[in-house]
């Protein structure tokens, strides 16, 4: 091995020998791209197929801590890109990964941060071909960012979106909501908060195809993250032109995120979520769907919490245990800074 530093330089950011060791060692011995090109000659047999498309994504990754209950930066930043391909019905092939480390981040972290994202990697069927690392001075970043972009191809005939979604259609989550916010906000520290979560940073491809199996009809899917469910659920209402409503005694939330939300004024459905998507689907179909779903990792809290209805266009509400109803409307502002 020559690299024998326990942090990181500038000179690993020179373009010289220490910045070739540091890429070596520790990234790509680990993620093994093809070649040592400055790019990725990339071929995948189903791209012939006639009617076949790639989905293109590209995201980047500031959570702070690095490390947290459920996963690290790295987790994240793969499941991430996976589930952004994923939800437009893309099987995730190639992705790539850029770092921007500060000056006297620790080695040992950064291996542990790599060695996370090969294992999700390998998990999710996606191979991380190419990428890029720089180095900022002391106190110009926060330890590391990292910056993906990802590609997948979509099969012949299959078309999700906003835009399919009719009145009628069943609402669907595969699970538990607002567990990664509220794990990113104890893990700060900053409230000697002592509870027992994780995040549900998890990759759902395979969540994905199951649900199109189950579901010949789906019509649409979005990932939960910053802004938690009612800002997807916002977004998806104004796009399709429907609206929608939620059943306030069927949304999953453990107590645990219930109780840390009113303790410190929060509202779960805008917690971000790493693990969770939102899918929208025919009514005879959501059955099948509910229980494909639960027999996966992942989904096994799958359950429907609402429905479209025609009007008025592009309103969330929730319908509440009392029998009232309030408006769920687009998270203004951010509740949580740097969870993602």
């Amino acid at each position: 091995m020559a690299l024998r530093d326990t942090h990181v330089t500038m000179a690993h950011g020179g373009g010289g020998r220490a910045m070739r060791d540091l890429i070596d060692e520790v990234f790509t011995s680990v993620f093994q791209p093809p070649g040592m090109e400055d790019q990725a000659r990339l071929m995948e047999a189903s791209l012939q197929q006639p009617g076949a498309r790639l989905a293109f994504t590209t995201d980047s990754f500031v959570v702070t801590p690095l490390e947290f209950p459920g996963g690290d930066i790295g987790t994240l930043a793969i499941c991430g890109t996976v589930n952004d391909l994923a939800v437009g019905g893309a099987r995730p092939l190639w992705l790539s990964a850029a770092f921007i480390i500060e000056e006297g981040c620790e080695i040992a972290l950064l291996r542990r941060i790599v060695a996370s994202m090969a294992a999700e990697a390998a998990r999710a069927g996606i191979r991380i071909v190419t990428g890029d690392t720089k180095v900022v001075e002391r106190g110009k970043g926060d330890g590391v960012f990292i910056t993906t972009a990802g590609v997948g191809v979509i099969p012949p005939g299959l078309d999700l979106g906003a835009r399919h979604i009719q009145p009628g259609d069943v609402v669907i989550v595969n699970g538990v909501l607002g567990d990664h916010g509220a794990t990113i906000l104890a893990a700060r520290g900053d409230l000697a908060l002592s509870v027992d979560l994780n995040s549900d940073c998890a990759g759902l491809g395979h969540l994905m195809q199951a649900a199109l199996t189950a579901a010949p009809d789906l019509r649409a899917a979005r990932d939960c993250t910053r802004g938690g469910l009612a800002s997807a659920l916002n977004e998806l209402a104004a796009e399709a032109g429907v609206a929608i409503e939620l059943d306030e005694t069927r949304l999953p939330l453990r107590p645990e995120v219930v109780g840390l939300c009113e303790l410190l004024g929060l509202d779960p459905l805008y917690l971000a979520n790493e693990g969770r998507l939102v899918l929208f689907c025919p009514p005879d179909q959501a059955g099948g769907l509910v229980a494909a779903l639960r027999s996966l990792p992942h989904g096994e809290g799958a359950c429907i919490i609402g429905k479209t209805l025609p009007a008025p266009a592009g309103r969330v509400t929730l319908r509440t245990a009392f029998g009232g109803a309030r408006l769920v409307d687009m998270l203004i502002g951010e509740q949580l800074p740097r969870i993602c």
